[in-house]
């Protein structure tokens, strides 16, 4: 073996220890980050959109916008600022059921900020000229727990101060949580090395 090769060879070894540390030490940021609940007052309300069908919230949204509701109703913040788009051939977005669901059960169609958005990134691009417009600056994020780290990573980008309020009620749960916690580690690692925006803009480059 040449020297040169011996060289290479260790260049790479070095290279992938320090690629498995740092998204291992990223895997463990985004579950402690899950664990976290604040106990803090708001401007506002996010919450993100996730699966619905025709018109109705699946499980998981539900649950999310129960959480929502609840912070609301404790007076935690005065505002809700809903995310989430619709995918082909769907009639409803993510965001317009979940303000349907929050009017029906009490909240001012006047306290909702409607977005949309494919992503993580877009859902927070879409909300934030309605929520810079009332001044809102604090925010109270609700999401599942393993998506806590990305989301509230990308709402400082956009400068907002966020703090943690996990749904607790959640469908997915114990060993079923373990893909999505793999792929919150691997999007919030690239996200932190390339910029969540470019990051954005790669996997959905037709969207705005």
């Amino acid at each position: 073996m040449t020297l040169l090769l011996r060289w290479v060879l260790r260049v790479c070894v070095v290279l992938a220890a320090s690629v498995v540390l740092y998204v291992s030490v990223t895997a463990v940021q985004v579950w402690l980050t899950s664990r976290q609940t604040s106990e803090n007052h708001a401007n506002a309300i996010v919450v993100f959109g996730t699966a619905e069908y025709n018109g109705v919230p699946s499980a998981d949204l539900e649950a999310r916008l129960n959480e929502t509701l609840a912070l609301y109703q404790l007076g935690r913040a005065p505002l809700i600022a809903v995310t989430g788009g619709k995918q082909p051939g769907d009639l409803y977005s993510e965001a317009g059921v979940s303000a349907a669901y929050l009017h029906i059960h009490g909240v001012p169609l006047s306290k909702i900020v409607v977005g949309g958005g494919s992503d993580t990134y877009q859902n927070v691009q879409s909300i934030t000229p309605g929520l810079q417009d009332r001044g809102v600056k604090t925010v109270l994020v609700v999401t599942d727990p393993f998506h806590e780290d990305r989301a509230m990573a990308i709402l400082t980008t956009f400068g907002f101060s966020p703090s943690p309020d996990p749904t607790t009620s959640s469908p997915i749960t114990g060993w079923a949580t373990v893909p999505y916690f793999a792929k919150e580690t691997i999007a919030v690692s690239a996200g932190r090395l390339v910029g969540y925006g470019r990051l954005s803009s790669t996997s959905h480059p037709s969207n705005p």
